[in-house]
C-alpha cells in the first residue's frame, strides 16, 4: 500500500509554505544546514499520529498570460493530479479574490477531495467576509492561523481521518531503488542488471502507477529492484516540471534499503541530482552514486579521477557514498554494482558493541577536546548504538547546547574511520545525562 499524497494549492501569499513547514516540522530541518543542497523544497514526508503521507507545496496560481504564470499553473495541476487529497489555502484577512475563484474552478474540475483551509483567521478583517468562503461549494472547511500555529492539528485530523496505516514490506529481499533524473539511463541499468549471467529473473512482477518492481535472485539472495519512471510528459511541458519526478522517486526511496542515484556521465552533475540525493538522505537511506554512460567518456582513467573529485565536491553532504562507474548500454563494469549493493546493505545493519564504540568516542574526545563556551566544555559520558538502517548512536553528554556541528562531524568521521559504514548515513543523537525518552 502506497503512502497517500496531499497537495497544498492556492493563489500567491496565502500561507501555503508556512502551513507546509508547520506540518513537515523537524524532518526538513535535517537538510537545512547541509552544504551543496538547494533549499527550494517542494516535497516532504509528513507524519501525524500513526499516519504517514507525502506533502506537496505548490507555487501560487494567478491569472496572467506570461510563461511564468503558466508554468506555475501547470506545476500545480500536476501536483493536483498526483494528490489523493488537496488542501485549498485561502487568505482569511484579504477575503476571496478572482484568483481564488480560478483555483476553485480548477479543483472542481479535477474531481479530487478538497479541504478548504482558511488561513490568517486570527485577524479582525476575517469577520467581515467569513461567509464568503463558505459559498465556494466545498464540504470541508478548517479555520486556522499557520503563523500562530493555531488550527494545524485540526487540519491534520481532517487530512488523515480516512487514511489507512501503511504496512511495511516484510519480505526478505534486499530492496534497492534506481533514482535519478529522466534520461540518465535508469531503466537501461535495470535491464543490464537483470541480464547479468548470474541473475535469475523471477516470474513474479508487479507494477504500480509510479514504479516497476522487479524481483530477482543474485548469488542465492533475493532482491527487489524498484525502477522509478521519469515524469510522464503530456505534450510540450516545460523542463521546469522535471522536478515533479521527485515524488515518484520519493515513493521508491521510502520502500528501499539502498538507493542507487544514477548520474549521466556525458551531462555531468546538475542541481536536480542533488535534490534527489537529499531526499534519500532525509529518509535515512543508504546510497550509492552510479555514474552511467561511462562508455561515452574518452581517456577513462584520467576522467574517472576528475569525476570522482567533482562528485565529492558537489555531493559533500553524502561524502560516505561509494561511486560506481559503468555503462548500462555496453554492460562494461556492470559486474561491480551488485557487490556494492550487498556491501552497503550489510553496512546498514552493522551493530557495534557498546564497549567498542565507547572506546572510539573516548579516544576521539581526548585527542581533540571540544572548545569551551562561556566557561563550559562539552563532556561525553556514555555512547550506545540505538538503531540500524540508518545507523544511530545515542551519546549522553552534560549539555546538548554545547554541541557544535563541526564537532559532531568530527565524531562521525572518527566512527567511520574505525567501522565500515560506507554508503550509510550515521545519526548522532545527543542527550543530556539522565534525559528520558519521550
Amino acid at each position: 500500500m502506497k503512502k497517500p499524497t496531499v497537495a497544498l494549492v492556492g493563489r500567491p501569499n496565502v500561507g501555503k509554505s508556512t502551513i507546509f513547514n508547520k506540518i513537515i516540522g523537524k524532518k526538513m530541518a535535517i537538510i537545512e544546514d547541509t552544504p551543496g543542497v538547494t533549499r527550494d523544497r517542494l516535497y516532504g514526508s509528513a507524519k501525524y499520529g500513526d499516519y504517514n503521507f507525502y506533502l506537496i507545496d505548490t507555487g501560487g496560481i494567478e491569472k496572467g498570460n506570461n510563461d511564468f504564470n503558466e508554468d506555475i499553473k501547470l506545476q500545480a495541476m500536476i501536483a493536483i493530479e498526483e494528490a489523493d487529497k488537496v488542501v485549498f489555502v485561502l487568505d482569511g484577512k484579504e477575503g476571496l479574490t478572482s484568483d481564488d475563484l480560478l483555483v476553485r474552478d480548477l479543483l472542481i474540475k479535477s474531481g479530487k477531495e478538497v479541504i478548504v483551509a482558511i488561513n490568517k483567521t486570527d485577524t479582525r478583517d476575517y469577520k467581515d467576509h467569513i461567509y464568503d468562503f463558505y459559498e465556494l461549494g466545498f464540504d470541508n472547511y478548517i479555520e486556522l492561523s499557520a503563523e500562530q500555529n493555531v488550527g494545524i492539528t485540526s487540519l491534520l485530523e481532517k487530512i488523515t481521518e480516512d487514511f489507512k496505516e501503511v504496512k511495511e514490506d516484510e519480505s526478505d529481499a534486499i530492496k534497492f531503488s534506481i533514482i535519478g533524473r529522466p534520461n540518465v539511463g535508469k531503466s537501461s541499468l535495470v535491464n543490464a542488471i537483470l541480464n547479468e549471467d548470474r541473475v535469475i529473473v523471477s516470474d513474479i512482477a508487479g507494477t504500480t502507477r509510479d514504479s516497476v518492481d522487479l524481483p530477482f535472485t543474485y548469488h542465492n539472495q533475493s532482491f527487489l529492484a524498484i525502477d522509478t519512471a521519469g515524469i510522464r510528459k503530456k505534450g510540450k511541458i516545460s523542463e521546469k516540471i522535471e522536478k515533479y519526478s521527485l515524488l515518484r522517486s520519493m515513493r521508491a526511496i521510502d520502500r528501499s534499503d539502498v538507493c542507487l542515484l544514477v548520474i549521466n556521465a556525458s551531462e555531468g552533475i546538475v542541481e536536480h541530482d542533488k535534490h534527489i540525493a537529499s531526499y534519500a538522505l532525509e529518509a535515512g537511506k543508504s546510497i550509492i552514486i552510479v555514474v552511467n554512460k561511462w562508455d561515452l567518456i574518452e581517456d577513462k582513467d584520467k576522467e574517472m579521477k576528475k569525476f570522482t573529485d567533482l562528485i565529492r565536491s558537489e555531493f559533500a553532504f553524502i561524502s560516505y557514498a561509494p561511486i560506481v562507474f559503468l555503462s548500462a548500454l555496453t554492460k562494461k563494469r556492470i559486474h561491480t554494482l551488485m557487490p556494492e549493493v550487498i556491501k552497503v546493505y550489510e553496512n546498514s545493519k552493522r551493530e557495534i558493541k557498546t564497549s567498542l564504540i565507547n572506546d572510539v568516542i573516548k579516544d576521539a574526545y581526548e585527542l581533540n577536546l571540544p572548545p569551551s563556551y562561556k566557561g563550559k566544555r562539552l563532556k561525553i559520558y556514555f555512547v550506545n548504538q540505538s538503531g540500524t538502517m540508518p545507523i544511530k548512536f545515542d551519546i549522553q553528554v552534560n549539555s546538548k547546547g554545547l554541541i557544535h556541528f563541526s564537532y559532531e562531524r568530527y565524531l562521525e568521521n572518527k566512527i567511520r574511520e574505525n567501522f565500515d559504514f560506507e554508503g550509510v548515513p550515521i545519526i548522532l543523537n545527543f542527550k543530556n545525562k539522565g534525559e528520558k525518552e519521550l
